[in-house]
């Protein structure tokens, strides 16, 4: 097994963790819940160069690692909606989401026809994915509507701006293949 695939498997691994200790009845659970968020970004960073560093990519490593984050930040968000239950959060949180599967069924799609490089991560989907993390983060470990959970909510709001634009970047680069037939 390699490095960087073990890692991946580590942040599946997290996920129950990281849940657990979310709902522990202690005042520094939202902050270790935080901490856990934290190391999964960093072991997400951290697989991904070290494949490239270790030359040891692999089919198995591309396909879970996207998978493995998109399961991480969807629990968090569910979470967040959870603890915060509110409309002005549910709906930048089904954003993401929503997104997230739209752009997995997409990719899966345009790969069946050949075409996957047509819809390759771009940078508005890397600052997207840089803004959500700090933005559950700041959320997980902060008290809800506080300064800092306020400056996780706006941080929020950007990525779903991005979120937007990104799925509508991908959507035309695969529009030409999606409408073809229709």
């Amino acid at each position: 097994m390699k490095i960087p695939n073990i890692l991946t498997l580590m942040r599946i691994v997290l996920i129950p963790i990281f849940v657990v200790v979310y709902y522990l009845p202690y005042a520094w659970a939202p902050m270790a819940a935080a901490g856990v968020f934290f190391l999964a970004g960093v072991t997400d960073w951290l697989d991904g160069y070290l494949a490239r560093k270790l030359e040891q990519t692999s089919p198995f490593g591309a396909f879970l690692d996207p998978v493995a984050d998109k399961l991480m930040v969807a629990t968090a968000l569910v979470l967040l909606v959870d603890t915060f239950s509110t409309f002005w959060i549910t709906v930048p949180a089904g954003i993401i989401i929503g997104r997230e599967i739209v752009i997995s069924a997409l990719r899966e799609w345009m790969a069946e026809l050949g075409k996957r490089a047509n819809i390759a991560v771009s940078q508005i989907g890397k600052a997207k994915t840089a803004l959500q993390m700090l933005a559950i983060f700041l959320m997980l470990g902060a008290i809800p509507y506080g300064t800092v959970s306020w400056v996780g909510i706006v941080s929020l709001y950007l990525a779903s701006v991005l979120t937007l634009w990104s799925m509508y970047v991908y959507l035309k680069a695969a529009w030409p293949d999606l409408t073809h037939d229709i």
